[in-house]
């Protein structure tokens, strides 16, 4: 298992590494930096500001080196501090060689503008006229392209209206036949109550004759077979 100050010597050396990168990017950018003036002095400061914390994590881990126990362990950081401190005055040159190149790349750049400036104005305000020229193109294509998408949103919103003004017909139709049919229903009730009511006035009509017959009969029989009651 790894003890606390492996993993602090571990930690120095990846921020040591994660500043060396960070230094040899803002010296290539100022390697390739053409001006003006204010970008290049932004850059160095930059610059100053790892090399400032670059240098201190290197004494970090001097002094982890130092305050190890067993003297491989000592040796073994010093050498890596030793390896860093090289790495940090290598940047250092060649910050200084990408700041003179930078510094020579703007003088040129200067004395170029001072010996040809009526004609860089010249070919500034064409290259200007030439780019409204294309933007103004651009934005009418731009604006060619959004009538025809507004004309087909609007064909499709007709279209979609349509199929609603459609849909609601047949909507309107089937509530129609949906009235109609209930009408028919309760048309239908009607007559079957009516069916019904005289179904039962039949029934009770026939009941009364057959008592009708049967009394007289009876009264028949009675009269026939009993005269003298």
């Amino acid at each position: 298992m790894a003890s606390s100050s492996d993993v602090h010597v571990r930690i120095c050396g990846q921020e040591i590494i994660k500043y060396d990168l960070e230094i040899k990017a803002l010296i290539q950018d100022i390697r390739e930096c053409s001006g003006p003036q204010t970008v290049l002095v932004e850059l160095n400061a930059a610059v100053k500001e790892k090399f400032s914390r670059l240098r201190q994590r290197i004494q970090d881990m001097e002094q982890m080196a130092k305050e190890q126990d067993r003297e491989s362990d000592k040796n073994d950081i010093l050498t890596e501090t030793e390896a860093h401190r090289k790495q940090m005055l290598s940047n250092q040159t060649a910050w200084r060689k990408a700041n003179l190149a930078c510094k020579l790349t703007i003088d040129n750049r200067e004395k170029d503008e001072l010996l040809y400036g009526g004609d860089s104005s010249v070919r500034q305000r064409k290259a200007t006229k030439e780019n409204l020229v294309q933007t103004s193109s651009e934005i009418t294509e731009n604006l060619m392209s959004i009538s025809r998408m507004m004309a087909q949103q609007v064909k499709q919103s007709e279209e979609t209206i349509g199929t609603l003004a459609t849909s609601s017909r047949t909507v309107l139709e089937t509530n129609e036949e949906f009235k109609a049919m209930t009408s028919t229903i309760h048309l239908g009730r009607k007559l079957i109550l009516k069916y019904n009511r005289r179904e039962l006035t039949d029934k009770l009509l026939i009941f009364l004759a057959f008592a009708l017959f049967f009394a007289t009969v009876l009264y028949i029989l009675k009269k026939r077979l009993f005269p003298f009651i």
